[in-house]
């Protein structure tokens, strides 16, 4: 049985439970951090309700130095878990059962050691209305530059428990690439007391909007992020683009060598749009997604 390891604070007024969670893969560290942070700065006096910090769920990939832990699985595809399973489903069990106990509920995320991602808040298009307005409205408290909102019925992530529970749930992603980025911290710990404050469980004034797009996408796997403009072989994977750059359909994104370049051959967009994510190692596989590009709506001008 695995026992996330997790730091309760109650408050000292009645309201709402919050839960927080990073590390859900084991290379993704501004989370790591960030809720560290909050457990020193969050005062049971000045709460009101409970809030729930889980700084690393995936412990095991976290040993790894890695993405997974050592049987491969994918936690953020493996929920709701098996509590008999291998490491990874057994941990997605004890997850899966944290999850419906909560009111409401952020995973904070990373591109991890081999991806950066544009900062970005998203949510599932929930079913429920009033479960998707208050997962709106988290995302727009936590205010980063990019939110997006897209296809929720996709299966086995932290994000689909909490669907299915009708817990009203937002993720995050900012940045990458191995490294642990010191405003990436900064912006998470103020993102979440943001989100806190919306709840009403302590005071803090909103900031000014930091939001630059809104984008909803109920078209089937929208935001499966693996998927998008993939490799179309073992390679190096040279970009042409960066995070961020508006791009048109068909745009050569960048290419894809063999080790004596032989082999070279072009990505190009799928779509039109702001690129979103990019993978920077290097080295990628046949079908690994290398860029993904949002269709945005219409910048909201901050």
């Amino acid at each position: 049985m695995i026992e996330l390891q997790r730091k309760v604070i109650t408050g000292a007024t009645d309201g709402p439970h919050l839960l927080i969670t990073g590390g859900v893969h084991g290379d993704e560290f501004e989370p790591m951090a960030a809720i560290r942070r909050l457990m020193g700065e969050v005062e049971p006096s000045g709460l009101r309700g409970r809030l729930t910090l889980v700084p690393v769920v995936n412990e095991a990939a976290y040993r790894n130095q890695h993405r997974c832990a050592e049987d491969g699985l994918d936690l953020a595809r493996t929920c709701p878990g098996d509590p008999d399973g291998s490491i990874t489903e057994r941990t997605a069990h004890a997850l899966s059962q944290l999850i419906p106990t909560a009111d409401y509920y952020i995973d904070l995320h990373t591109g991890g050691t081999t991806v950066s991602v544009s900062p970005m808040s998203g949510y599932g298009l929930h079913a429920n209305a009033e479960v998707l307005d208050n997962a709106r409205a988290m995302a727009r408290a936590f205010n980063l530059p990019f939110i997006w909102g897209t296809d929720g019925s996709l299966d086995g992530r932290s994000m689909s428990v909490a669907r299915d529970a009708n817990v009203p749930a937002m993720y995050t992603e900012y940045f990458g690439s191995a490294t642990c980025n010191p405003q990436g911290i900064e912006d998470y710990v103020a993102g979440c007391l943001n989100v806190m404050g919306h709840l009403g469980m302590i005071d803090r004034d909103q900031p000014a909007s930091r939001i630059e797009y809104v984008v909803e996408d109920e078209r089937k796997n929208s935001g499966y992020m693996q998927i998008q403009n993939p490799a179309p072989f073992d390679g190096f994977f040279d970009p042409a683009v960066s995070l961020g750059q508006r791009v048109a359909a068909e745009e050569t994104l960048g290419t894809v060598t063999d080790v004596l370049g032989d082999r070279v051959e072009t990505v190009r967009a799928q779509q039109a749009g702001i690129v979103l994510t990019l993978k920077t190692f290097s080295r990628v596989n046949q079908d690994d997604g290398l860029v993904v590009v949002v269709e945005v709506d219409r910048p909201l001008g901050g």
